[in-house]
C-alpha cells in the first residue's frame, strides 16, 4: 500500500502584504526562525507538493518516515517519499542545527505545486517537531508571515529521560529522572504540550532543565516572500 506523506502549519497569526502584481508562485524566499529560548531544531525538511501529499495530519497516526524524523531528526525517509511523489524538496537549509533565536533564509522553486510544508525535530524532546502542514501557496506576490507550533508524533512516551532522546553535545542533560510519562497517552499526532522539566539535575521526574528546556507554543516564525 502506498503511504501518503505528512508535513505541518499551525498559524497563530498571518500578515498579508500584497503587491499589485500577480505571480505564478514559482519562486519563494523563505525565512524560518527558531523562536524558543533553549530548544534546537534538527535539519529542516521543506517541500512544495500537491494536495494529495502530506507529512503529517493531527488526529492521524504518524507514518514510519515521520516517526524517524520526530524521534531522531532523520529526514531521509520523508525526503524520499516526497521526491518520489513529484514534490520539490529542500533539505537542511540551515546547514545543520538551527539554534534558539536564529533564523535561516533560503529559496525554493515550487513550479506548479500548490502547497508548502516544513518539519524538523525539536531537541530535547522525545518525539516533538515543529511543523507547517500543507500551506496553500498564494498566487499573488507579496510577503506572508505566520507562527508555527510544535507537534507530538504520538509515537513515544514523553518521559523526558536522557536515554530516550538524542544526546547532542550542545545540550546538558540531568540524570536520575523517574520519567514524566511512562506510556504513550495519545498515539496520534497532536499539538505538543511542551516539556515539563524540573530543577533537580540528579533526580526528580525529568532529566531536562525547566529553566531552559521548558517551552510553550508557538516555537517558530516563518516569512514567505512570493516573487
Amino acid at each position: 500500500m502506498k503511504k501518503r506523506t505528512q508535513l505541518g502549519l499551525t498559524i497563530s497569526s498571518v500578515i498579508f502584504a500584497f503587491s499589485s502584481a500577480c505571480a505564478n508562485a514559482a519562486e519563494l524566499e523563505i525565512t524560518v526562525t527558531n523562536a524558543t529560548k533553549g530548544i534546537y531544531f534538527t535539519p529542516l525538511i521543506v517541500a512544495a507538493h500537491s494536495s494529495d501529499l502530506f507529512m503529517f495530519r493531527t488526529g492521524q497516526s504518524a507514518s514510519a518516515e515521520l516517526e524517524s524524523m520526530a524521534e531522531g531528526g532523520d529526514i531521509s525517509g520523508l525526503s524520499t517519499v516526497i521526491g518520489n511523489a513529484g514534490g520539490v524538496v529542500v533539505e537542511n537549509p540551515a546547514s545543520g542545527i538551527l539554534n534558539p533565536g536564529v533564523g535561516t533564509t533560503f529559496t525554493l522553486d515550487s513550479g506548479n505545486l500548490e502547497y508548502l510544508s516544513i518539519s524538523a525535530m525539536l531537541l530535547p524532546t522525545n518525539d516533538g517537531f515543529v511543523g507547517l502542514d500543507s500551506w496553500k501557496i498564494p498566487a499573488t506576490s507579496g510577503t506572508y508571515k505566520a507562527t508555527l507550533n510544535g507537534y507530538d508524533a504520538g509515537t513515544e512516551a514523553n518521559d523526558e529521560i536522557a536515554g530516550s532522546m538524542p544526546n547532542p553535545p550542545f545540550i546538558t542533560f540531568g540524570s536520575g529522572g523517574t520519567g514524566v510519562e511512562t506510556a504513550v497517552t495519545n498515539s496520534v499526532v497532536h499539538v505538543h504540550p511542551g516539556n515539563l522539566g524540573d530543577a533537580d539535575s540528579a533526580g526528580g521526574k525529568s532529566d531536562l532543565d525547566s529553566s531552559s528546556h521548558r517551552w510553550l507554543n508557538p516555537v517558530a516564525t516563518i516569512t514567505i516572500v512570493v516573487k
